[in-house]
């Protein structure tokens, strides 16, 4: 069985490379059909990471964020046509004190081995979960960005204290509005608070019990515990606002992706005694918690269909470049690719 495989091979430039699939030693095959672009999807296709890394990781298939159809199982338990999410986590091993995304050697698809941009994913049976009617295409296809934010509130959850009347969420976009969301799906009783920079975007936080712009926050907001997810350059202002309007003894924790070192307030840490929580990826438990959580709730799908920015056909390298410069230019959400391969 031959496999296209569209890699990048340098930025802004893809290649397809074809490569046999042994059927007999393969556990499962998936047909990717919906697939969505992701902020470090554009730093690789962009050539914004370091150039030793770049040298290193690429030619790589790109995309960590997609569903599809099973088109064989060795094992029965999907049927051939299944709907399923893949999971881009890769652990070498299981660890019962460690999660799978946090072990040494874990690979992550679209960083250091290839994505989903191929005809067909060869994968482990524990590695895709079957996806409920009631989820649309278009939002399953960024589950994965889902699921990160579950896996930071679960965490949250573990080393948080009791009080937490009062969560403030600093982001305002796709990261921040999902994670706001998740939060007041998990947390009914608290009083969930967006901070950004951007009034357009805080205006679809309609779901948030306040907002606020970060250069207009009301003397007397504090909050007793928070999430940053803001990420890049602008990473170390919005930890150290946090740090500023959270209450003593409070939980941050940081979903963010610099790629510098980020200078904090270490002494008001200290002095707060505030607890700093590292996330990054998702394991196969927060994919069906997120799941869950979809499916009780109908309304948080309707929110997260309006992250659906656009959906774009594509079948050939040339309609996946235009599909990557498009998405540099859009002012929001998820570029949604259908795939026609």
């Amino acid at each position: 069985m031959i496999n296209a495989i569209y890699r990048l091979v340098a930025p802004r430039k893809f290649q397809i490379e074809y490569e046999n699939i042994d059927i007999h030693n393969s556990e499962v095959i998936v047909r990717p059909t919906y697939l969505s672009i992701c902020n470090a999807d554009q730093r690789y296709y962009q050539g914004l990471r370091d150039p030793k890394i770049l040298d290193n990781k690429l030619p790589m298939a790109l995309i960590h964020e997609a569903i599809g159809e099973v088109v064989y199982d060795k094992s029965g338990k999907f049927k051939v046509g299944d709907r399923v999410v893949i999971l881009p986590n890769m652990p070498p091993y299981y660890d019962e004190v460690i999660a799978e995304n946090y072990i040494k050697g874990t690979k992550f698809r679209s960083s250091g081995c290839d994505g989903f941009l191929q005809e067909y994913i060869v994968t482990d049976v524990d590695r895709i979960l079957l996806l409920p009617d009631m989820i649309d295409n278009h939002v399953a296809a960024f589950l994965e960005l889902i699921s990160v934010a579950v896996e930071a509130i679960y965490r949250f959850e573990q080393y948080s204290h009791a009080r937490k009347e009062i969560i403030g969420v600093w982001g305002d976009g796709n990261l921040g509005y999902i994670t706001a969301l998740m939060l007041k799906k998990i947390y009914i009783d608290s009083k969930i608070v967006v901070f950004g920079k951007n009034a357009d975007k805080l205006i679809d936080f309609s779901f948030a019990d306040e907002s606020y712009l970060i250069t207009d926050i009301p003397d007397n907001i504090l909050v007793d515990h928070a999430f940053e997810c803001v990420g890049g350059s602008s990473s170390s202002a919005a930890i150290n606002q946090i740090i500023d309007l959270i209450e003593p003894e409070g939980t941050m924790s940081i979903m963010g992706v610099s790629e510098y070192e980020v200078g904090i307030n270490t002494r008001l840490v200290l002095e707060k005694g505030i607890t700093i929580i590292g996330n990054s990826r998702s394991s196969h438990l927060n994919f069906e918690r997120a799941i869950d959580i979809l499916s009780k709730n109908p309304d948080a799908l309707e929110h997260l269909e309006r992250l659906v920015s656009r959906v774009v056909e594509v079948s050939s390298i040339q309609q996946i470049e235009e599909a990557f410069e498009n998405d540099i230019k859009k002012s929001y959400g998820k570029t949604i690719l259908r795939w026609n391969t």
